[in-house]
């Protein structure tokens, strides 16, 4: 059986995380949310989400439901499906190391996030578009240089080298910080203008993700949404500011 996810149509969001390992992995999975059958479109998702007799209750979305087995939250997903599809190491400590880093790309989108609704993700921007400013203006000025700088070190201190940001091969590590990068580059486009002298070892690998065969055919297909002004990674230009200076 394939593997079904379960997330908001027309977004990428958190569920984008998701999609890029399948994809990357060429598994067989239905965007459950996105499809128009009997048993999919959000219907489906509500469905899960209030189903009376679940043990095992998810509380949102992004979800992976794998036969009879739920997964939920994109770290947790990502632990399980990373040696399924040959995407984390097979060492242990080198896994849960991983697990540790996505852990942390998990902090990251939630600052991101925060940049454009720091008040209330009930409440329109619009509505906090003063508190707004000043919390990307200090995510820009300090928070953003601090992770991007911290994975800039985990990738160049790869004992295995400095392809990848955990062990020998590419990992969901690797296809979660690039993901990263493309919406840093959506959203802030002046403040990452130099974002490749400041980043020279995640521009790399965010590169070498770009042209990994099955992720490049994903970025040209009808598949992969858009960055969009729903999403994680939203462009208001006002948020916006000059190119930000790394913190190491």
């Amino acid at each position: 059986m394939p593997y079904e996810l379960f997330y908001w149509p027309g977004l990428q969001g958190r569920g984008e995380f998701v999609r890029l390992a399948l994809e990357d992995a060429g598994a067989d999975y239905v965007d459950v949310c996105r499809g128009g059958g009997r048993g999919q479109g959000v219907a489906a998702l509500t469905a899960l989400l209030r189903s009376p007799g679940l043990a095992q209750l998810p509380f949102a979305p992004p979800i992976l439901r794998d036969g009879e087995t739920l997964i939920s939250h994109v770290a947790n997903i990502l632990f399980y499906l990373g040696p399924k599809l040959m995407l984390a190491p097979e060492n242990e400590a080198l896994r849960l190391f991983a697990n540790g880093l996505q852990l942390v790309i998990t902090d990251f989108v939630k600052e991101v996030h925060d940049t454009h609704h720091p008040l209330s993700a009930d409440l329109y921007f619009e509505d906090q578009r003063e508190a707004a400013r000043q919390n990307a203006e200090a995510f820009l000025a300090y928070r953003m240089p601090k992770f991007l700088g911290y994975f800039e070190r985990v990738v160049s201190r790869n004992p295995f080298g400095a392809d990848h940001a955990v062990g020998e091969t590419a990992s969901f590590v690797d296809l979660s910080l690039f993901q990263v990068v493309e919406g840093l580059l959506y959203a802030f486009p002046r403040a990452t203008a130099n974002f490749g002298e400041l980043y020279p070892r995640l521009t790399a690998l965010h590169d070498r993700v770009q042209a990994r065969p099955m992720i490049a055919a994903y970025l040209q297909s009808d598949r992969r949404i858009p960055f969009n002004p729903s999403g994680i990674f939203r462009h208001y230009p006002e948020l916006d500011r000059e190119p930000a200076t790394a913190k190491r």
